[in-house]
């Protein structure tokens, strides 16, 4: 029998990076001059997974965001993992926004990713799902790439990363 080959699907986030471009939007929020005197905090919980952002209305909320993913994506972290929830009042007159990060693929999306891969009608290409990301096997490498392609050009609501490729 011919020698399987293999690649995992993951979507990982790098709490460390996050942690890094959460104090340079800090730092540059500090220095902006249309935040001179407001309230804009960013609160990032690595055990809920949550990343927390405080501010005085929502064009302050609005401009603190846009500022996190702007330093998010410099940094290489995926926004798409993201999820971004409406703006909530919080005490003191303020809005808060709680954002919660996916890490890993979430079964919803895993199970799309196997149709997906399913209904492109790939010679012996198969998806498991084994915990939060996926496997994909053939005993071809090149139909291998194939699938990776497709599945590059498909949007699955988070980002996809390519490991373990053997």
């Amino acid at each position: 029998m011919a020698d399987t080959s293999s690649f995992d699907i993951t979507s990982p986030v790098d709490f460390a990076e996050v942690d890094n471009a959460l104090n340079q939007a800090r730092k540059e929020i500090g220095q902006r001059y249309d935040f001179k005197g407001t309230t804009a905090e960013i609160t990032l919980n690595t055990t809920d997974k949550t990343l927390t952002l405080l501010a005085d209305d929502e064009m302050k909320m609005n401009a603190v965001w846009e500022i996190v993913q702007t330093r998010l994506t410099r940094r290489g972290v995926p926004v798409k993992n993201f999820k971004n929830a409406e703006s909530e009042p919080a005490a003191g007159a303020k809005l808060r926004r709680l954002i919660t990060i996916q890490q890993g693929i979430p079964i919803e999306a895993a199970r799309e990713i196997v149709k997906f891969i399913k209904d492109q009608k790939l010679k012996k290409v198969q998806a498991s799902i084994q915990g939060d990301q996926v496997r994909v096997t053939s005993p071809s490498k090149d139909d291998l790439q194939a699938a990776m392609q497709q599945l590059r050009g498909h949007d699955f609501g988070v980002s996809l990363h390519f490991g373990n490729y053997r």
